[in-house]
Order: C-alpha cells, then sequence, then structure tokens
C-alpha cells in the first residue's frame, strides 16, 4: 500500500511540476555593451584615445564607414569578421559577418557597444547582406540543423568576436600611461 502511495504521490509532483523548455526560445541579439564610468578625464581625451584605436588599433579588417563627430564624442565603424558553419559532409564553411562598434564620450565616463551584425551569405555577392538573427532563423528551421547545429556554432562564433573587439577595446582604454612617479623617487 506504501509504495502505490508513494508512486501516486511521485507521479502527482512530476504532473505538477512547470515544463523545462530548455534553449526553445529565441536566443538573444548577439552584442556587447558597456558603460565606464571615468574621473577626471574628460571627455575629449576620451574620445582622443578611442579614436586612435579605431583608426590604428582596430584589427577587424576591412573595415569601412568610419564615421567620428568629435564635438559629439562619438565615433562610430563597421568591422568585419569570419565565422564558420558546416556543411552536410562536416567541412567548415567560412562566412563573413560585419559589425558594428559604437563609442560615445561624456564628461563622467564612456559607452561603447559591438552589435548590429550582418552576415554575407553568399561570399560572390559581398554587398548582399542579411541580418544575423534572420540567418540563425533560417539555420534553426533547416532540416539539417539538428545534426549540424549551425545556428548555436554561429551564435556562439558571433558573440566570441563581439567579446575580443570589446576586450580589445577596453584592454586599450585601461592601458594609458599613468602620471606621476611611480617607484622610488630620488630627493
Amino acid at each position: 500500500m506504501k509504495k502505490v502511495v508513494l508512486s501516486l504521490l511521485l507521479g502527482g509532483m512530476l504532473l505538477a511540476t512547470p515544463k523545462a523548455w530548455g534553449q526553445s526560445e529565441e536566443p538573444a541579439p548577439v552584442e556587447y555593451s558597456e558603460r565606464v564610468p571615468v574621473e577626471g578625464a574628460g571627455r575629449t581625451v576620451l574620445y582622443t584615445r578611442a579614436l586612435d584605436w579605431a583608426q590604428n588599433k582596430f584589427t577587424y579588417k576591412p573595415k569601412s564607414a568610419l564615421n567620428a563627430v568629435e564635438a559629439a564624442g562619438t565615433i562610430r565603424l563597421t568591422g568585419t569578421g569570419t565565422v564558420k558553419q558546416v556543411d552536410n559532409r562536416g567541412k567548415d564553411e567560412p562566412l563573413t559577418v560585419l559589425f558594428t562598434f559604437s563609442f560615445q564620450a561624456t564628461d563622467n565616463g564612456y559607452s561603447y557597444q559591438v552589435g548590429s551584425f550582418q552576415i554575407v551569405p553568399d561570399p560572390q555577392e559581398p554587398s548582399q547582406t542579411m541580418d544575423f538573427d534572420a540567418y540563425r532563423t533560417q539555420l534553426r528551421e533547416d532540416k539539417n540543423n539538428a545534426k549540424t547545429r549551425n545556428d548555436r556554432r554561429l551564435t556562439a562564433q558571433a558573440n566570441s568576436l563581439a567579446s575580443e573587439a570589446a576586450m580589445s577595446f577596453r584592454s586599450y582604454m585601461n592601458s594609458q600611461p599613468a602620471e606621476g612617479n611611480i617607484g622610488m623617487v630620488e630627493n
């Protein structure tokens, strides 16, 4: 009798638990953004430093559409990266990805964002782009996606690309030379 009651009780609890959907929901957009407070630097100093990074240290080339407005303290440019999906035979197929880096300096700090991902689905026509989220949706609906997992694969690679670009920028901004004396000072 105890076993019957216990199994009915356990079965009822299992039926009453909320459903777990795992990763069936739409994935979040691929982007990285951050607001960084900086004391005493000023808008012009932050803007100049960010512009130097955009012009000289931005490694996601070819870069295009550099738009810098000093009066507003804004910088915007498009970078290029590569992600790889897998074909039905398991071979890598590289795809070009375009993304936007945008920067805004204020008197109290700065904010930046890596986002607006676009994919070039056909390498023969590089001017034809497609929104990254729309491309992921297409991949999710593909009959071979259960085998290739290209939607997850490309999402992970694009997120990595966004993080790498953000870390490169933040590292550069944080590497400002120290002012004053460091170490022992002679009298």
